[in-house]
């Protein structure tokens, strides 16, 4: 599968999305389409079969159905050609309401002063306004109606199209009726007309399109910061010793750059030289800033405060974190939630079912007017024209197509701004549900830097434990082998050559010295290895496992070498984390490989009863599906390859940023900053989306419920309500703003200061 990203523009409405997606979709070449309204953005993926000309199949496709479509735009420069649109907006806006307020005053408040030639002077002023608004102002709907039209679908140009010509056309009537011989009476004893609705529906339309394109570029100031904060340019050390200014883009790995204080750091490195206060909170959200010396690692979008560091870069510009975080932000923006595939299947046949009900409507007070609204002052073609008028304007699925993707825009703009890198839209609509959490232990719950705490030494001594246990852990990634190595390098610097090392999931490591084997690992491993163990040895191994300390038993042939203890600082938050996801109804599970007795003592201490112990790697799969099994939402935390399997069959896979690469890419969250409180941040930011999202879908829907009937005239035969069409388009444009209005307020969003 290959995907392809195009930059689309012209739509309007939700409507037009599912015509794009219909139109991409519809071709052999493409196996999925998701577009993003906010973003003007699609994301297609290609089939297998896909050749060369699938770009351009595509492109042709889009354009065929009435939009524009291009290779993406480069973020920075989009961004200006939003803003320069955004002020052409503007100067549309205001020459449209500079005219419309002529119109209403000639139309609606002025009384008749006079006629030429039969025609009613104060008309003719209005038709004279409004014909600018609705041919220059309103050109863009007229020509997005036809090209809609002609590809066989309906949005919302087609009814703002529909509706203002519908009342220039009668209006104009009306104004110029006494001048021809053959106009029939109906026509010349109308009174009323509708320059003032034309002329404010395409101004009203024109604003709230205003409004929401200013709406959208906040939405998206988030990741525009996160691009904004990589550098151009950096120092970098020659090898005479000087320095040279260098464009960040040709900069290879393993090059040695200064950065100077003040400066952000324009690549991820390690420091060799040096130490200086580093401003993180661009990437983590961390308020305070963290003292790096050398050996520490520094992350591209960072600020250097108070010194000058020396840095050997070890990653490329497109391969940062800082790069990644865009990436995924990128991604998940463009993905689209189960809620919104209905909302947008049910804009494609939106227009059409709203235009027939506005002609039935219509037909209806053309033919019953006089026995519905007796007392009206109106004609009844007049109600007609007006109610026609009205329903097509107000029923515009704008509110529809905003309702999802611009909560999502700033609520995964405001996650990354925590370091919280939300991959998708489905977890977020996912995590607001999470019921069950489950925890892995090292790396989540605990710091994940164990250190030897102890050595216990039965036939053997330091050097050969710790040479023999430092061989074999040389095959594995757990936090453990750091912990034995940096044991073993205090003590010597002789390391035997283990031959054919195995993995044993959930048990150790075995493999072969001098013709013996050796091994590492649980209690269990060492009863199917070594005939002979001590009888009190697993009396010792409980014992001391109790403290909360690992217990990695070594040994060669059949000696029983010894065991090495590790313990693991319990991560600060992870206690008021817990404490809150309990708080939350959330039930909270430790899933560990660890012994029963160490992860008793841990869950003590943070506050978690139900613990599953002596867990192997492909068992703990197995465990999140039987508490899918029993209807829970399940959320899984880890960071290592061990979970790896885990995070990907859970609802919702949140993996630390610190932890394996294959976590990473199984997880749909991941927490940049390592810590347990972010965690429950991100649960919390997918209900805050969520909420956002369902009360938009909810004003969307309930603002077309009440407007549609009021529109049609439904209640005006008991409460004497008809809208004008002037309203109407007030109050669409008004549901549009208010829909990204509301999702802006995610913007505010922040995870718990006191978790943090």
């Amino acid at each position: 599968m290959r995907e392809l990203t195009l930059q689309v523009t012209g739509m309007n409405c939700g409507a037009c999305v599912a015509s794009v997606e219909k139109a991409v979709s519809s071709l052999d070449v493409v196996a999925s389409v998701a577009v993003n309204l906010p973003l003007e953005k699609a994301r297609i993926v290609l089939t297998q079969a896909a050749d060369t000309n699938a770009r351009e199949q595509c492109i042709a496709a889009i354009i065929s159905a009435g939009f524009k479509a291009t290779d993406l735009t480069p973020a920075p420069q989009l961004r200006e050609q939003n803003k320069t649109a955004l002020h052409a907006k503007s100067w549309k806006v205001s020459v449209a309401f500079l005219l419309s307020v002529p119109v209403f005053i000639l139309s609606m408040v002025l009384d008749d002063f006079g006629t030429y030639k039969g025609v009613n002077t104060r008309l003719f002023l209005a038709f004279f306004a409004a014909l600018p608004v609705y041919i220059w102002s309103g050109a863009e709907f007229h020509r997005n109606a036809w090209a809609s039209l002609r590809r066989g679908t309906a949005n919302m140009d087609v009814l703002v199209h529909l509706g203002t010509t519908v009342a220039m056309l009668w209006s104009s009537v009306v104004t110029f009726a006494p001048l021809f011989s053959f106009s029939p009476d109906f026509i010349l004893q109308s009174t009323h007309v509708f320059f003032d609705g034309a002329a404010f529906i395409i101004t009203f339309v024109l604003l709230g399109n205003y409004l929401e394109a200013k709406a959208k570029l906040k939405a998206t100031d988030a990741v525009h910061h996160l691009m904004e904060m990589q550098p151009d340019e950096a120092w970098v050390v020659l090898e005479t010793g000087g320095t040279e200014v260098q464009q960040v883009g040709d900069i290879p790995k393993n090059t040695l750059i200064k950065i100077l204080a003040g400066e952000t750091v324009p690549l991820d490195g390690c420091i060799e030289k040096h130490t200086a206060l580093v401003d993180e909170s661009s990437m983590t959200g961390e308020s305070y800033p963290v003292r790096k010396g050398e050996g520490d690692e520094v992350v591209a979008g960072t600020v250097v405060l108070d010194g000058t560091l020396f840095v050997r870069t070890t990653a490329l510009v497109g391969d940062t974190m800082l790069a990644k975080v865009i990436q995924l932000v990128d991604e998940a923006q463009l993905g689209k939630a189960p809620i919104q595939r209905l909302v947008d299947r049910v804009a494609s046949v939106f227009v059409p079912v709203v235009v027939i009900a506005a002609i039935g409507a219509a037909t209806i007070w053309w033919f019953f007017a006089e026995s519905l609204a007796p007392t009206s002052n109106m004609e009844p073609i007049e109600m007609a024209v007006m109610v026609l008028v009205s329903t097509l304007v107000i029923a515009c699925p704008c509110a529809l197509g905003l309702a999802t993707p611009t909560a999502l825009v700033v609520g995964t703009g405001r996650g990354a701004a925590y370091g919280l890198l939300i991959k998708g839209i489905e977890a977020l609509e996912r995590a607001h549900a999470t019921s069950v959490v489950v925890l892995d232990k090292t790396g989540t719950i605990t710091a994940g830097t164990p250190r030897v705490s102890h050595i216990e030494l039965l036939d053997s001594d330091v050097r050969e434990l710790l040479g023999i246990a430092s061989a074999l852990e040389l095959e594995s990634t757990h936090p453990l082998a750091s912990a034995v190595h940096t044991s073993w390098s205090n003590v010597t610097d002789k390391r035997p050559l283990v031959h054919d090392v195995r993995t044993l999931p959930g048990q150790g490591l075995v493999g072969a010295l001098d013709g013996e084997p050796v091994a590492i690992g649980t209690y269990e491993l060492m009863e199917a290895l070594v005939h002979e163990l001590p009888e009190d040895l697993e009396q010792n191994v409980k014992k001391r496992a109790k403290r909360g300390v690992t217990i990695m038993l070594v040994s060669k042939g059949q000696r029983l070498l010894g065991w090495i203890e590790a313990s693991d600082r319990i991560r600060e938050t992870s206690a008021p984390a817990i404490k809150r996801l309990k708080q939350s109804g959330i039930s909270v599970i430790m899933l560990t490989g660890d012994r029963e007795e160490t992860a008793l003592t841990v869950g003590e201490a943070v506050g978690i009863e139900t613990i599953v112990a002596g867990v192997k790697p492909d068992e703990k799969a197995e465990h999140i599906r039987e508490l899918q099994q029993q209807n829970e939402v399940v959320a899984m935390v880890g960071d290592g390859i061990n979970d790896a399997a885990a995070l990907t069959l859970s609802d919702v896979g949140l993996a630390m940023g610190a932890g394996s690469q294959i976590a990473l890419e199984s997880a749909d969250i991941v927490l940049v900053r390592n810590d347990l409180a972010d965690a429950v941040a991100a649960l919390e930011l997918g209900r805050a989306t969520m909420t956002r999202i369902r009360t938009n879908l909810v004003w969307a829907f309930a603002y077309n419920i009440i407007g549609i009937p009021l529109a049609m005239g439904l209640l005006y035969p008991w409460t004497g309500w008809l809208l004008p069409p002037a309203f109407a388009a007030a109050a669409m444009s008004l549901s549009s703003v208010s829909v990204v209005s509301n999702s802006l307020l995610l913007r505010w969003w922040q995870p718990s200061s006191a978790l943090r």
